[in-house]
């Protein structure tokens, strides 16, 4: 008697699940909120790949840094910022990943514009993205990009601030910006935290 096996995600011996978070919609694309999902736009292009549609609630893009290199799964998951906790939990189950293979990509108040900081773990400073998925992934000990939008001027409510687009003379950095965000999480995933540290930590 024949029959159909289901079919199981491929996984690569040396996967990574990249996440990038932000809100869904053409709305909210340019946002500064949404800054880790233009990282992982940059790192789709690099690799090849564009997103599409998954069995998760998310998008997805899947590719190789190199033949024989690190295969990373970019993910943006389709929920807002505050429920980023249940895709990511999904994408770890399908793709049978332990949270040590995850790298979230997110925005980040307490680092200037045009900085980045690389951690693995800890509290989630008020993110309620990272702490959503700390939850679901039961467990803190991550991987973040942290990328730096800065503090809001004045007196600027900073939940208007996130969801506000980048200013004129920030979207001339940005570029840079995201080259650098996917450039860390390039060197993560080929050569380790540690390394990817010292070298987006050092002062240029």
């Amino acid at each position: 008697m024949w029959w159909r096996r289901k079919r199981e995600p491929i996984v690569a011996d040396n996967t990574w699940l990249v996440v990038g978070l932000g809100n869904p919609g053409p709305g909210y694309a340019g946002n500064r909120h949404n800054v880790g999902q233009m990282v992982l736009d940059e790192l789709a292009r690099r690799i090849g790949s564009n997103f599409t549609r998954h069995k998760t609630p998310a998008v997805v893009a899947e590719g190789f840094l190199a033949p024989g290199g690190p295969k990373l799964v970019l993910a943006k998951p389709n929920s807002f910022m505050n429920l980023s906790g249940g895709p990511v939990a999904a994408l770890l189950r399908f793709y049978s990943l332990d949270p040590s293979r995850l790298i979230v990509v997110h925005d980040e108040l307490d680092i200037p514009f045009d900085t980045l900081k690389l951690k693995s773990g800890g509290g989630h400073g008020g993110h309620n993205g990272l702490r959503d998925i700390a939850k679901a992934a039961d467990t803190p000990d991550f991987i973040r990009v942290r990328v730096g939008i800065g503090r809001p001027p004045g007196r600027q409510d900073p939940a208007d601030f996130v969801l506000k687009d980048f200013g004129s003379s920030e979207r001339a950095a940005l570029p840079s910006l995201l080259a650098d965000a996917a450039d860390a999480v390039e060197l993560i995933a080929t050569a380790g935290l540690s390394a990817a540290q010292l070298k987006v930590h050092s002062p240029s």
